[in-house]
């Protein structure tokens, strides 16, 4: 069995204006970068054996700051990124809302799907597990994979995340198994 210790990136200048993010890169901002640091003296005392994170750089450092101290690699990993929200990232709530009605109805962009996103983190994830059985490993990763990972585990998915909060789940055999 594989403990992963699922947490949000910090606040990039994006998510403090509401813009859809998805794909696009971009770095944390000061809030964001003293919330990865909060991250990692919380997370001093727990034990990691590796550490991943998606490939977007707010996600890779928010991992830095908890993997520098501890001398561990970050992993990064492009399956862990956000969903793409095609031609809608950049935009904010109130703006896909006035453009695009479907919206209201849960049709999210034109990029990718939520069940391809979902599917692409918990085969991720399924894949950590497997090169590491038995340890306890940290993944750095946006709302929407951590919610679409919080639905795999029959858990309530569609609250709001905070920046650089933490969840725990087992995972073993490809069962996902929630924490807290």
């Amino acid at each position: 069995m594989t403990t992963i210790l699922l947490a949000r990136h910090g606040e990039t200048d994006w998510n403090r204006e509401h813009r859809v993010q998805g794909h696009t890169d971009l770095p944390l901002n000061d809030t964001g970068r003293a919330q990865a640091r909060a991250l990692a003296e919380t997370l001093a005392h727990e034990p990691l054996d590796a550490i991943y994170a998606s490939d977007l750089s707010r996600a890779s450092e928010t991992a830095r700051a908890v993997a520098e101290p501890r001398h561990l690699p970050v992993r990064t990993l492009r399956e862990l990124r956000e969903k793409d929200f095609g031609t809608w990232e950049g935009l904010t709530d109130e703006e896909i809302m006035l453009r695009f009605p479907d919206a209201r109805r849960g049709h999210w962009g034109d990029g990718e799907t939520h069940e391809e996103m979902a599917g692409r983190v918990v085969a991720a994830l399924e894949t950590i597990a497997e090169r590491h059985p038995r340890a306890r490993v940290l993944v750095v990763s946006h709302g929407g994979p951590l919610r679409a990972v919080f639905r795999h585990c029959s858990i309530d998915g569609d609250g709001p995340i905070a920046n650089c909060h933490v969840a725990r789940i087992e995972v073993e055999d490809g069962a996902f198994r929630w924490l807290d």
